[in-house]
């Protein structure tokens, strides 16, 4: 059976915000902090919550979060911006929140560079190969009759390392290509209730992400009716999640948390509907 952390990783890696904040609340809970995260002009902005300031200090939390979204490395996304707060209860707009008014709502915040690994770990993972130190060969006397092949020996070697990258451009190209192409395939082989039916946990994740990026551009009464809708699909999935599924006690608690969007979004949409009516 595959291990239901394995995929959330997986999603992260291809840049799913949802997923990418389901890793950092795994990470970031033995000190008492929470994530939520939305990509806004190529930036993930993070906020960071917790009860006591005390859990938020600067220097150590930024440091944890950067060797987080490095180990990751999610496509696509090159910087990010964490800002950081005492938790609030009302979580469905706080980036409007905290764009408008910073100073008034957060601790602090601090932008950073999410670096790439490099070629050989984003190939064949985290783990990489030892370098292996070739000894080179002893020099031979300039009149000895072995020199020929002493320069064919040389010729060979160059000859195997530009093959050598060749083929790691080959299979970094194909890799990416794989990538591309397997983010398409779920769409046309698997519809959305074998999806749900194989997996509520993930199908969850997804559907909140989906919910989340819509709560910032909802406007109308409408689309906050829409937006509800989703949140309570997504908190329905979680409660469908099996109490032997490894993510058990993780849906117990997004179940509530999307419960209570789910809410938050209705009540947007009825306060539109009383400031609408005569």
């Amino acid at each position: 059976m595959k291990d239901p952390a394995d995929d959330i990783a997986q999603q992260a890696r291809q840049g799913s915000v949802a997923a990418i904040v389901q890793v950092l609340n795994d990470r970031l809970a033995e000190v008492g902090v929470r994530t939520r995260a939305v990509l806004d002009r190529g930036i993930l902005q993070l906020l960071c919550e917790s009860p006591s300031a005390d859990n938020l200090e600067r220097s150590s939390l930024v440091e944890r979060v950067r060797s987080i979204l490095e180990e990751l490395a999610p496509r696509n996304i090159r910087r990010a911006k964490i800002n950081s707060r005492i938790t609030r209860e009302q979580q469905l707009l706080w980036f409007d929140e905290i764009r408008r008014d910073p100073d008034n709502q957060l601790l602090w915040s601090e932008q950073i560079a999410v670096r790439r690994p490099n070629l050989l770990r984003r190939l064949f993972g985290p783990r990489s190969a030892k370098k292996r130190i070739v000894p080179l060969p002893k020099k031979l006397p300039v009149s000895s009759p072995l020199r020929p092949k002493n320069h064919q020996f040389w010729v060979g070697i160059l000859g195997g390392v530009g093959l050598t990258l060749l083929v790691l451009l080959g299979g970094w190209w194909a890799l990416q290509r794989t990538n591309a192409v397997s983010d398409r395939l779920p769409s046309l082989r698997t519809t959305p209730e074998e999806m749900e039916k194989a997996d509520p946990f993930a199908e969850a994740v997804r559907t909140a992400e989906e919910a989340s990026m819509a709560g910032q551009t909802a406007q109308t009464r409408a689309q906050w009716l829409d937006l509800a809708a989703q949140w309570q699909r997504a908190a329905n999935l979680m409660e469908k999640v099996p109490e032997d599924h490894q993510g058990y006690e993780i849906a117990r608690d997004r179940a509530v948390v999307y419960r209570r969007n789910s809410e938050i979004a209705r009540d947007r949409a009825e306060a539109m509907r009383q400031q609408l009516s005569p």
